[in-house]
């Protein structure tokens, strides 16, 4: 009776942290009358007694399983619930207002609504469509919200395409969009995109994930075994540390992405400090991400920032870098770095301990990530260099010109922003621009693309076969059956979907270029967002197109296909084995 009752309960949190949201969207985005406004503050006014009332049964009565740091945040929760009531006691009005209890009540329907979304997985949902299913609900929410009055500025109304297709690749961070940013939506819909930038980032299962792990207790076994996979975790144990350095990681490095991006426009493009700050925090996150969006009218080609501003491109540059290698590539060499600092500090301030050195700290994933992605910037930035020092780059300083050859290697992996307009380069730099934008970033990395990880093992598979060697070797590693296996399908469904929606588009779209259209397919499917000015001229057939491909892209085809296909696994007999005549 009493899990019964349990159950009843949390059904009827998680519906009423579902309406609070929903009135919480329309409360941003309309102007109400003031029955209306009443509605509102009732609504949450009695979901805040119902957490209030719950979180109090809860500390009573079930709060044993909590321990560690997840009690001592419970506890904080606890006490911000709590000072509401306190403060009418000693006559604090600011705990006592909206402005705190509406972030608050807001905060535990995300709560009971990253819960309810763990609790799911329970059931044995399959993890793969579920996080499908994470990432279209974040789409349709966030069309929701741009289409919202308060999103656009006087006079536009967005249309459901449109604010689909933006939604779509602010969630997906690719960048295309098919109106301009910065005259379209004001600063409410600007911040709505950040944060779906932001969320498309990390992952919409990351951010559930976490909030269910840290403040509401132990999940099932088998939501662990999923959510384990989803966020790339060695063990459960590490689990939440995993959660945990991954979101450490993304804030502090846009953090320090945002104050640097500050200093080198500070003063320089005639804003007031406030929309500089923005500015800031807006690039930063799209840069870390991956998305290529930019407030900037032209995005980054701005004549205001094109020239002499060498650091901010810099920056955006080593953003785009740190995001594309990937969340895992980050902890291991946050890792190696400890490692080295300990080693030294022994060294330095206890001789006589024995300090033994650790040969292969970095595993074989962060070395081929790493060195792909240096030999990949590397020849992407002498190539640009050669091919647009007196192009595209022409009139430049010899200074900007560097720079800006490196940026454009970067940003193709996968950021699709863009410092010269893509129109006016050479044919070459097109090529090897469409060539880094497919082959992409590092798996579990904000970026798209078939990923360095696979570029590379490929590579070693085909060096192998070359050598006359049965098995793909690197760095003295001998790499698992399965990564090649794996890799050649990625390249195979890869160049198939490409293949695919590249022939839709240009029966759909005949007036336009070929090459353009190409060009469009692959940043859309590679969720890089870089475009030849194609974007805006496409139907609206294509532009759904342009969105079911950048959301198969951002969850992966291959992940997709594998949770639809549902495998029977590997069965326990063999075939006869024969050869097959290759070449």
């Amino acid at each position: 009776m009493r899990v019964r009752l349990e159950e009843y309960i949390k059904v009827f949190l998680f519906v009423l942290s579902v309406v609070v949201v929903g009135a919480a969207v329309i409360d941003y985005g309309f102007e109400l009358d003031a029955r209306e406004a009443s509605v509102m503050e009732h609504i949450y006014e009695v979901a805040w007694w119902c957490y209030f009332l719950m979180f109090t049964l809860w500390i009573l009565f079930n709060r044993k399983g909590v321990e560690g740091i997840k009690a001592y945040m419970s506890w904080i929760l606890a006490l911000m619930l709590y000072l509401p009531v306190i403060s009418k006691l000693f006559g604090i009005s600011f705990f006592d207002s909206n402005l705190y209890n509406l972030p608050l009540v807001l905060l535990f329907a995300l709560l009971e609504i990253s819960r309810g979304v763990v609790g799911f997985i329970g059931k044995k949902t399959n993890p793969t469509l579920l996080l499908a299913s994470g990432f279209l609900v974040l789409i349709f929410l966030g069309t929701l919200l741009l289409m919202l009055p308060r999103s656009t500025h006087d006079g536009i109304r967005l249309s459901v395409v449109d604010a689909l297709f933006v939604s779509t690749s602010a969630v997906c961070v690719t960048g295309l969009s098919p109106v301009d940013i910065s005259s379209t939506f004001t600063l409410g819909g600007q911040t709505v995109i950040v944060l779906l930038i932001q969320a498309g980032g990390l992952g919409v299962m990351t951010v559930t994930s976490f909030f269910a792990l840290f403040f509401m207790g132990t999940p099932t076994l088998y939501s662990q075994f999923a959510l384990k996979d989803m966020v790339g975790s060695d063990t459960f144990g590490s689990l939440l540390s995993t959660l945990l350095y991954i979101l450490a990681f993304t804030f502090a490095i846009e953090a320090v992405g945002a104050i640097l991006i500050w200093c080198t426009i500070h003063s320089t493009m005639e804003m007031p400090l406030a929309e500089e700050i923005f500015f800031a925090i807006f690039h930063s996150v799209s840069a870390f991400c991956n998305a290529g969006f930019s407030t900037l009218e032209g995005n980054l080609g701005n004549t205001g920032i094109i020239t002499g501003h060498g650091g901010f491109f810099v920056t955006i540059s080593l953003l785009v870098i740190m995001g594309g290698i990937g969340y895992p590539i980050l902890v291991d060499l946050g890792r190696v770095a400890a490692y080295h600092f300990r080693r030294i500090y022994r060294r330095i301030f206890k001789r006589g301990q024995s300090n033994v050195r650790v040969i292969h700290l970095a595993n074989i994933n962060t070395r081929l990530v790493l060195v792909s992605t240096l030999i990949l910037l590397v020849a992407g930035t002498l190539s640009i260099a050669v091919a647009e020092w007196n192009g595209a780059f022409a009139g430049m300083s010899v200074e900007d010109k560097l720079v800006h050859s490196f940026f454009n290697s970067a940003v193709p992996r996968t950021a699709g922003f863009n410092s010269v307009g893509i129109t006016s380069f050479s044919t070459v730099t097109i090529i090897v621009y469409t060539l880094l934008m497919w082959i992409g970033g590092a798996s579990q990395s904000t970026a798209g693309g078939v990923k360095v990880n696979t570029v590379a093992v490929s590579t070693a598979n085909f060096i192998s076969i070359i050598q006359g060697r049965e098995r793909a070797v690197a760095f003295n590693r001998e790499i698992s059956p399965h990564s090649v296996r794996r890799a050649s399908a990625t390249i195979y469904s890869s160049i198939a979907m490409i293949a695919l929606f590249f022939a839709i588009l240009v029966i759909m779209e005949p007036h336009l270029s070929p090459g353009r259209l190409l060009f469009e397919t692959v940043s859309a499917f590679s969720t890089v967002g870089a475009s030849m000015d194609t974007t805006p001229l496409l139907g609206v057939g294509s532009k759904f197109c342009l969105c079911a491909l950048m959301f198969a892209g951002r969850v992966g085809f291959i992940t997709l296909l594998m949770g639809l296909a549902q495998g029977k696994g590997e069965p326990k007999y063999r075939y006869p084995q024969d050869n097959v005549i290759i070449n």
